[in-house]
């Protein structure tokens, strides 16, 4: 049996591996919002010339969507092999995949050059980065969640969570000084390119470091007890004892999902298509907005997760949910305005009521779940939801817009989502006072032989 309380690693190897998987999940993130940004400023151009801008912007979403289809396949895939044989290894895996596959979008013809197989190319690379993304936050987070002690485990495993808006303050400060500095038929010529390229660059760096850090001490306990209670019987696959006995927890991650997710991309991809055709705001200017709330929520992220060791999960996420539906109506209200300081003051705060339900995302669906089957219970949690929520979120808000004209429908479509959140969170149970490291059936759950103990997870 475990002791009661996880050991911290030594006070050195914490901020290393925190910036290991907080590396890692920025270039991931670069590479996937780099996409979504491209879709909504000129693959639909590249891509789908012969449709009319809204309906070559829904067929660009479109593509981008299917990265989230993807997404799943990738968490059943890396969560089994992650559950089985460790995070770090699939880890690496999963960078190579994400950065070769941004990497050669960069290296794509177009439209004009090999016609309809251009948008086929695309669409096969925008599955591999879904995949190879769909295993890469169950990975990330529970690397640092299973390294660090149950006092401030929403703080550290808040670290990797702020991949996300880093991976969006680079992919879109990069097209930003990019569609600054050249002219526009530069830039839809070969200037989207570059980013697109510099992800190779971006995947040696993170590869060097990612490579540097140890396997979770939480999981090689866990497996050296399994090794040792062995007596030939197979063990259970990950997936059939999550959804065996933890299905009410899939559920609940899936349900915190709906608000977080499709806010998000409101927010930071649609809006660049809604501000730059309906409030008559540049490209320039929307970008500009993107980036600078995208560095106030890298900074609030890691205080929300301190917050959520002082009072809990639950509370904090609840608050952002909330925040986020009340919000709608206001942000939709100072972009029509054309404003950059209003256009600014509309994604820093739901930027800001965001991070309150992403930093604690970390931890909570990481202590849902017991260790042997912790990587394919959170990613699967979190990866299932993103094709129902994410994935649509910038063409149904497109579609939206094409169909009525107004934001109204799109606002009510975010709010609905919130509430989904609100009841799922409310109806899960408190998790920060667990300790991962526990036993208590934990891996003893995944084994043929022992249906007394899987009954038992932490």
């Amino acid at each position: 049996m475990a002791s009661g309380t996880t050991a911290p690693p030594p006070p050195a190897s914490l901020p290393r591996i925190v910036a290991a998987s907080l590396i890692g999940t920025t270039i991931e993130w670069y590479d996937f919002f780099l996409y979504g940004s491209a879709a909504a400023l000129v693959f639909n151009k590249l891509f789908f010339p012969d449709s009319d801008p809204l309906v070559g912007t829904l067929l660009s979403f479109l593509t981008y969507a299917v990265g989230f289809a993807a997404r799943p396949l990738g968490a059943l895939v890396f969560g089994h092999y992650g559950d089985r044989l460790g995070r770090k290894k699939l880890l690496v895996l999963s960078l190579l995949l994400m950065g070769g596959a941004t990497f050669a979008i960069g290296l794509l013809p177009t439209h004009a050059t090999v016609g309809t197989a251009a948008p086929v190319l695309l669409t096969v690379l925008r599955l591999v980065q879904g995949f190879a993304l769909g295993g890469e936050w169950g990975g990330a987070v529970l690397l640092v969640s299973e390294h660090g002690d149950a006092r401030r485990r929403g703080f550290w495993a808040s670290w990797p969570q702020t991949g996300a808006p880093a991976g969006q303050l680079l992919a879109t400060g990069v097209l930003s000084l990019l569609t600054a500095v050249l002219s526009d038929d530069a830039f839809g010529t070969w200037g989207w390119r570059i980013p697109f390229l510099l992800s190779g660059v971006l995947v040696i760096v993170g590869l060097w470091i990612r490579l540097s850090v140890d396997e979770s001490p939480v999981f090689k306990e866990a497996l050296e007890r399994a090794e040792a209670r062995r007596d030939g019987t197979r063990e259970k696959l990950p997936l059939v004892s999550v959804l065996r006995h933890h299905w009410r927890d899939v559920l609940v991650a899936m349900g915190a999902r709906m608000a977080e997710n499709i806010s998000y991309y409101v927010i930071t991809a649609f809006i660049l298509v809604y501000a730059t055709t309906s409030a008559g705001v540049s490209k320039q200017t929307a970008l500009n907005a993107v980036l600078i709330g995208s560095a106030v929520h890298f900074a609030v992220i890691p205080a929300w997760g301190a917050l959520s060791d002082r009072v809990g999960r639950r509370p904090v996420y609840l608050l952002g949910a909330a925040g986020v539906g009340l919000w709608m109506f206001p942000f939709f209200s100072l972009v029509d305005t054309g404003s950059f300081g209003y256009l600014i003051l509309a994604v820093t705060v739901g930027l800001v009521l965001h991070g309150a339900m992403y930093a604690p995302q970390a931890a909570f669906f990481a202590e849902m779940f017991a260790t042997r089957m912790r990587y394919s219970g959170a990613s699967i949690g979190a990866q299932f939801a993103s094709v129902a929520a994410g994935a649509p979120a910038p063409l149904i808000a497109t579609a939206l817009l094409k169909d009525y004209g107004d934001s109204t429908p799109i606002a009510l479509y975010v709010i609905a989502a919130a509430v989904l959140t609100l009841i799922a969170v409310g109806l899960g149970r408190e998790t920060r006072h667990r300790d991962l490291a526990q036993v208590d059936g934990a891996d003893g759950e995944t084994s043929e032989a022992s249906p007394a103990a899987e009954a038992r997870t932490v």
